[in-house]
């Protein structure tokens, strides 16, 4: 058990939140998870029974089985499951906000990522790192130079595709300073397993210093 548990953890671990998007996908993921596992244990035990107790089994006819675990369960299962979705997937979305959120433009080349702050006078652009202000939010706008990329950073929220000659938006927040992987998750060429970032959260104190930012 030891070697899967493995790869639930670590800077890439998108079950180790460390923000608010990542947290509804984090809290989405342990419901299928645990859902799955409720399932797999109920088809287990009507395995050993039909083994073990088949008169069990045998006190249902056909149609109890077809209407109560092929329409009904599945019926129930499935609308609680939607229902949780449509929740946690609303708290992804980058909702108007008054004042607007700081915006950063992150641009995909192969094979590396260029970020922009066209919101803090004097900031320069830096290279496969992303400075962020912890406890704020913040609004990414992504794009791409070449080809198709996506944005990932997988402790603070889902992905987002980099399309050329288009834009998308994500909203990222990181809780605390820290140091948080990102990736390419959208397989890009030769050198894509090498195109990563960082993103640094920064005490919002130290946010302005951090990005070179004009005084």
């Amino acid at each position: 058990m030891v070697l899967p548990l493995a790869g639930c953890a670590g800077h890439l671990s998108a079950l180790e939140p460390a923000g608010p998007a990542a947290g509804s996908i984090a809290t989405l993921w342990w419901i299928m998870f645990w859902a799955s596992v409720g399932l797999f244990a109920l088809v287990l035990t009507l395995l050993a029974l039909a083994y073990w107790r088949p008169s069990v089994i045998t006190r249902f006819r056909p149609r109890h089985w077809i209407i109560g675990l092929g329409l009904v369960m599945p019926g129930i299962l499935l609308t609680l499951l939607v229902y949780g979705v449509l929740i946690q997937g609303e708290m992804l979305l980058p909702r108007p906000t008054e004042p607007q959120p700081m915006r950063i433009t992150a641009t995909a080349q192969q094979w590396q990522w260029t970020f922009d702050y066209p919101d803090i006078a004097g900031a320069p652009s830096t290279t496969n790192e992303l400075h962020l202000p912890a406890g704020e939010p913040v609004d990414v706008v992504i794009t791409s130079l070449d080809v198709i990329h996506s944005f990932w950073v997988p402790r603070l929220g889902g992905k987002m595709d980099a399309i050329p000659g288009h834009q998308n938006v994500i909203r990222l927040q990181a809780d605390e300073p820290g140091r948080f992987g990102g990736v390419c998750a959208e397989f890009c060429g030769r050198d894509h397993a090498g195109m990563h970032f960082q993103v640094l959260a920064h005490p919002a104190a130290d946010f302005m210093a951090a990005v070179g930012a004009a005084p």
